[in-house]
């Protein structure tokens, strides 16, 4: 039986997507890009078609929790 996958989020660009993909990867959180723009020959497709960053379900939970995060930053000490 096949794992059911969602969108977890739409992006205006392929790169946006990638990074985000290449975060939940790195957290062991499988992660797919779909980017309708003729295999990056027309990027302003996005804008029509957005760039799509799946998951399966049951990771989406987590997922948005990574992803909605916010990365301290160092202070000047």
């Amino acid at each position: 039986m096949a794992e059911d996958v969602v969108v977890l989020r739409k992006y205006g660009n392929e790169v946006e997507a990638r990074f985000d993909a290449t975060v939940l990867e790195a957290n062991g959180i499988p992660a797919q890009v779909l980017a309708d723009t003729a295999g990056g020959a027309f990027p302003s497709m996005a804008l029509v078609f957005p760039v799509r960053l799946l998951v399966r379900a049951a990771d989406a939970d987590l997922a948005r929790e990574l992803l909605d995060t916010p990365v301290d930053q160092p202070t000047d000490e």
